[in-house]
């Protein structure tokens, strides 16, 4: 490695990053393996690129330098030092994004939440209502038949039963029955309407809670693929070996 000169390396980290597949990853992992390559890594020409093309509407390239006065002595770390004080300002952002689209998923998931206690809270009142009609609906038919049997011969005792169970009854049976059981079948459907709703809002609480399980597991993702990383590494690897050993 030691007798390729600088010229040549340049030249290698010059084809990874107009590759457009060579990160600030890539730059700052080979600037770990030699000083060499940590002297060369740094150069203002690889960071000017990165920023360029990472953050290509900076507007704050500008203020960074006219914030910070640059000596000549670090005029080769000026780009690497405003990438990372733009990655910093542009990592803020991404995080204050995510916590907001985290705070908007939990407020969905506590909006689906409300609305399945609401659905369960109609249901119950819908099937108590239904029980008292089918409660009802089965007292006035034992009315109707108690009215048809006092026109045929019954023991007195059972007459006299059937009698006083139909002067209790102070509404028109007939009537009433046809009425309970429209009631009756209304309850059904809004029962069946209302737990289809159920079904379909536990399933949209179930995916969102997931997506919010995604979202907590993966708080922050870089624009560049962690696998088209390891492939340009592979490549800057081929790279090297064809330069040093030619076929």
């Amino acid at each position: 490695m030691s007798i390729l000169p600088d010229e040549l390396w340049r030249k290698v980290v010059e084809i990874g990053l107009q590759s457009s597949g060579f990160t600030y990853k890539d730059l700052c992992c080979i600037s770990i393996s030699c000083r060499r390559l940590n002297r060369l890594s740094n150069e203002h020409p690889f960071w000017n690129h990165l920023l360029s093309s990472d953050f290509p509407h900076s507007s704050l390239n500008s203020y960074y330098s006219s914030s910070t006065p640059l000596s000549s002595s670090s005029s080769y770390s000026s780009s690497k030092s405003l990438y990372k004080f733009r990655f910093e300002k542009d990592k803020e952002r991404r995080l204050a994004a995510h916590r907001r689209a985290v705070l908007r998923k939990e407020s969905q998931i506590a909006e689906h939440s409300r609305k399945l206690r609401d659905i369960e809270n109609r249901t119950a009142q819908e099937s108590t209502k239904m029980r008292e009609t089918a409660v009802e609906l089965s007292n006035l038919r034992k009315v109707r038949q108690a009215s048809v049997a006092l026109n045929v011969w019954q023991p007195e005792v059972i007459r006299g039963r059937q009698k006083q169970l139909v002067e209790q009854c102070v509404v028109p049976a007939e009537s009433r029955i046809h009425a309970l059981e429209m009631e009756l079948r209304l309850c059904k459907q809004q029962i069946m309407g209302l737990e289809k709703s159920y079904k379909d809002e536990k399933h949209r609480l179930d995916t969102a809670k997931e997506e919010l399980v995604s979202m907590k597991y993966n708080p922050v993702r870089w624009k560049k693929n962690d696998r088209k990383h390891h492939k340009w590494i592979c490549i800057l690897h081929q790279i090297l070996d064809d330069l040093i050993f030619p076929r």
